[in-house]
């Protein structure tokens, strides 16, 4: 077995497999020297400590001596430093992870070889029974076979060196410096200590570096520019970091080993192994250092790629197990270091955050630390972060009461717009009443209708619910009517919207945007360009037929007032006719509506304007909005920014940042809570209040996304399928009885968890090897 690279995933890997199989032959190239290491301090977690140890126990024991532990994150930021605990940290020097491996290798037989060039890959691959690939984010192995492993690297925004300071920091440090030049920030945390006097045997003596810990500085490109470190030399580089950061280090310096300033790079591919080689560590995918994860995942690789060699009989299995085990679990990581990577490259948006909010914000910004997860680590952080925040003692963040212009919601869960395509002739009829009825009764504080069409033409498909005619608005009023009269306290809203190039197709069930079999009707949109192939094209609108649809707009509103609703939103999202024209991908118009993104908005904010003179004064307007199409030439994050601003300084009261299905071929990032970043990002640049959608899924990720800043209100789809009640029981389970919310009266004997059967049978005594 021939593994390249000897960093700790390389080496970790050579010695699981060999210590498995004493009779293979295993060498290890590594072009460096063996005391050479980039970096300073190696940060791991308990969860891969656990595995180091019932795989290896020799290497954990060694580990264990030299690790230093500590559970404290500081985070100061304006001279204000407050403190977390309870987190739970384990470092040690990288140059003595690797003389721990080193050692480890050659007791156990592995061949090492420094100073060496790997040969090439694809003559290894001939040679040997197994290539692991362990040469990292530069990894050669992978490009030469590019071609199979498909690899995609994205370079990211900020700049950032890796350096060192002669003593141990107390806690895992963030500090925030605000210069003339921009934002900057220090990441710091110990590698190195002495073992504590009242404990001289926690730490059973051996070799170890002295006092020292990792200093990682980290600024946009634009502020290191600005800032001139493109252009110094590497000494005056590293005494400027210690001299902006001289509070954080107590005035002494830092130090640099050939610390060079790059910028990090996500590395993704779509395949991890090409016969008998296989990648591992950074060379298969990379995590954010702000995550401490690289050296994790490494190491979590070689013990999965072990135990994978072990377990099946032929190789192609074995490499085909290791990717399916590995890739989810990567996955979820890049997914965390992306939200706070990204989180560290707008961090100027929320340095002007309240102290404490910005502290439980910079916690929680990878979504892997939540509101809950912190309470158990740190009860008094959190409720003092409640406390800055104005929740009254004992009352979650989710059910505080937030005011849309008139209304005041006694909570921050929204049912989102779900389309049900069940009316007939665009009539809601009982569905519709069970349906919202029970979500009313379900304790949100605002209930969404489905979009609700403005014309028999703007209908999705033929079950499509609409407020075109006076029938319709008594229908939808018996239901507002229920709503206000059984679940006191539930704000109503109803989503107005238009198909545009998206209509007359099939419900979803019966196969979703694909053209009805007969029955069809003509559509119109921006430009004539069909939603995917075989969609039918739609006629490009006349500036007569803005004007009808404009007026159909506000009609629609003036039905929905009389209807009784609470709160009115504009449905710009999704690919329907006024997202058409917002996005260039959609509209390719060359008179006044199209061009430019001020043309482009120019219908969608006429038809808010009139919508907005038709609604009555004192009830609230939103505004749906795709933030990005997932699509190259499409909308961006930028965009949304603009688009936002311009439907608030025409009055919407906040803006509902919803992505993509503006065009079919989109390639969205899923995952949970993957669109709240970019209501994150309207909110603090356009300065209006945001509801946040997008796979949240939980009553926690509810409390930490509102009391992180990131939005103000939280609308949730599925859970309210799965659970038309989901809100009550996030009460019952969270022990809350406050004012947010109340369980009708018919429902109070069911707001405490019924009781189950036994769960605390006795556990078995012995457990048995094998």
């Amino acid at each position: 077995m021939a593994v390249i690279g000897g960093g700790p995933g390389g080496l970790y890997a050579a010695a699981l497999l060999k210590r498995l199989d004493p009779a293979r032959e295993i060498t290890v190239w590594e072009r460096n020297s063996p005391d050479d290491t980039f970096g300073f301090g190696v940060v791991l977690s308990d969860e891969t400590l656990g595995g180091i140890e019932h795989a290896d126990p020799v290497v954990y024991a060694a580990l264990r001596r030299d690790f230093v532990r500590w559970d404290d994150i500081d985070i100061v930021h304006r001279g204000v430093r407050h403190t977390s605990g309870g987190h739970g940290f384990a470092a040690l020097g990288r140059r003595r992870l690797l003389q721990i491996l080193h050692e480890r290798c050659r007791s156990l037989g592995v061949e090492l070889r420094f100073r060496a060039e790997a040969p090439d890959p694809a003559r290894l691959a001939r040679t040997y029974d197994l290539v692991v690939a362990a040469d990292g984010v530069h990894s050669t192995t992978r490009e030469a076979f590019a071609d199979v492993f498909r690899p995609r690297i994205t370079a990211h925004r900020c700049r950032y060196v890796w350096l060192a300071a002669d003593f141990a920091f107390d806690a895992f440090r963030f500090e925030i410096a605000e210069t003339e030049h921009g934002v900057m920030q220090l990441h710091g945390y110990p590698y190195s200590r002495p073992s504590p006097d009242h404990a001289p045997s926690a730490r059973p003596p051996g070799p170890r570096d002295p006092c020292a810990s990792t200093v990682i500085v980290e600024m946009r490109e634009e502020v290191w520019r600005a800032a001139g470190f493109d252009e110094m030399p590497e000494s005056e580089s590293v005494e400027r970091c210690a001299k902006i950061f001289a509070d954080a280090l107590g005035g002494r310096p830092l130090k640099s080993n050939n610390s060079a300033w790059t910028t990090f790079r996500t590395v993704v591919n779509e395949r991890w192994s090409h016969g008998n080689v296989v990648l591992l560590g950074d060379a298969a995918h990379t995590a954010h250092f702000s995550i401490g994860s690289g050296t994790k995942l490494a190491v979590e690789d070689a013990l999965a790629l072990a135990a994978c060699l072990r377990e099946h009989a032929s190789l192609e299995k074995a490499l085909t197990a290791y990717e399916t085990e590995r890739r989810p679990v990567v996955a979820s990581t890049q997914r965390a270091a992306r939200a706070s990577l990204e989180w560290f490259e707008n961090l100027d948006l929320y340095v002007g955050q309240p102290p404490r909010r910005f502290a439980f914000n910079l916690l929680t910004r990878s979504r892997r630390v939540t509101h809950d997860n912190l309470r158990l680590r740190d009860t008094r952080f959190t409720e003092a972060a409640e406390r800055e925040f104005g929740c009254p003692p004992g009352t979650p963040p989710m059910f505080t009461p937030f005011r849309l212009r008139g209304l005041t919601l006694r909570n921050r869960v929204v049912v989102s717009p779900m389309d049900m395509y069940s009316a007939v002739d665009g009539v809601p009829g009982d569905f519709h009443l069970v349906h919202l009825g029970a979500r009313a009764l379900g304790g949100a504080g605002l209930v969404m209708t489905e979009m609700v069409c403005v014309s028999p033409e703007g209908r999705i498909t033929p079950g499509c619910a609409g407020l075109y005619t006076g029938r319709q608005a008594e229908a939808w009023r018996r239901i507002t009517d229920f709503v206000h009269a059984q679940a006191p306290g539930t704000a109503i809203g109803v989503q107005l919207g238009h198909s545009g190039r998206k209509g007359s197709t099939k419900p979803m069930w019966e196969g979703m945007d694909e053209p009805l079999d007969d029955g069809n009707w003509p559509l119109v949109a921006a430009s004539p360009l069909p939603y995917k192939p075989g969609s039918q094209v739609p006629r490009a609108l006349s500036r007569a037929q803005l004007t009808d649809i404009r007026e159909q707009f506000a009609a629609a509103a003036v039905r929905a007032a009389r209807a009784g609703f609470d709160l009115l939103e504009l449905h710009c999202a999704h690919g329907y006719l006024l997202s058409g024209f917002l996005s260039p991908l959609t509209n390719h118009r060359t008179d006044a509506y199209g061009g430019s993104p001020q043309k482009r908005l120019r219908f969608p904010l006429e038809v808010f304007d009139a919508v907005r003179e038709a609604w009555p004064g004192d009830r609230p307007m939103t505004v749906r909005i795709s933030a990005t199409d997932w699509a190259e030439g499409g909308t961006t994050a930028e965009d949304a920014v603009t688009i936002a601003r311009a439907f608030a300084a025409h009055g919407a009261d906040a803006i509902d940042v919803s992505t993509g299905q503006v065009v079919a071929d989109e390639t969205p990032e899923f995952g949970r809570s993957y669109q709240t970043p970019f209501a994150d990002r309207v909110r603090h640049e356009a300065g209006v209040p945001v509801i946040a959608v997008g796979a949240i899924s939980s009553w926690d990720d509810v409390n930490s996304l509102i009391l992180a800043g990131r939005t103000d209100l939280c609308a949730l789809a599925r859970p309210h399928l799965y659970d038309p009640h989901w809100t009550l029981h996030a009460a019952a389970e969270q022990g809350y009885e406050g004012p947010g919310v109340a369980w009708p009266a018919p429902y109070r004997a069911g707001s405490r968890r019924p009781r189950t059967g036994r769960t605390d049978a006795p556990r078995p005594r012995l457990a048995l090897g094998d």
